[in-house]
């Protein structure tokens, strides 16, 4: 039986609490999300995130801006370390009209039925969908990202954060 995330992190805390008891406050050294094996983590880049990034490219000096483990792990995990300012990170869609009409934009909304981007004008349109009708290609640069959400272990977790934690 696998014990859900959210209990497990609950049962961690109590135990560690159990250690510092009749400690004061501000003597109590706050617990370290620094758990994993960075070798490990090294490895599981290379396997699943090196296509896209590199040590020495967009991830040099990672633990250095983002010095807080906590915040570069939720970084990684959505997806958005290099910024969500950085448009490189923004989904943007093409839509063929049946007239062969084509309208770009940025991916604003998409559903089985509805699909809404917003225009380089900044004005937003949307396209009704009736199967493949219109053609739609979305460009989404964070989807490998989303792909790997359920597939993450704990371990996976904590062995990348461990690992890019050591990119100073």
């Amino acid at each position: 039986m696998t014990v859900p995330r959210s209990v497990a992190t609950r049962l961690l805390r109590a135990i560690a609490t159990i250690g510092v008891a009749g400690v004061p406050p501000e003597a109590q050294k706050p617990l370290s999300i620094v758990t994993g094996n960075a070798a490990e983590g090294e490895a599981y880049f290379n396997l699943k995130c090196k296509s896209c990034h590199s040590p020495q490219g967009d991830l040099q000096g990672i633990a250095s801006r983002v010095n807080n483990p906590k915040a570069l792990q939720n970084l990684w995990l959505a997806g958005t370390v290099r910024g969500a300012a950085n448009k490189a990170a923004v989904a943007t869609v093409t839509v063929t009209l049946a007239s062969g009409a084509i309208v770009e934009g940025r991916l604003v909304h998409i559903d089985d039925f509805l699909v809404t981007l917003k225009l380089p004008d900044g004005t937003s349109r949307s396209f009704r969908r009736n199967g493949n009708l219109p053609k739609v290609i979305v460009r989404d640069p964070l989807q490998a990202h989303k792909d790997l959400l359920p597939v993450y272990t704990d371990k996976d977790i904590h062995d990348l954060t461990a690992y890019l934690v050591t990119l100073k």
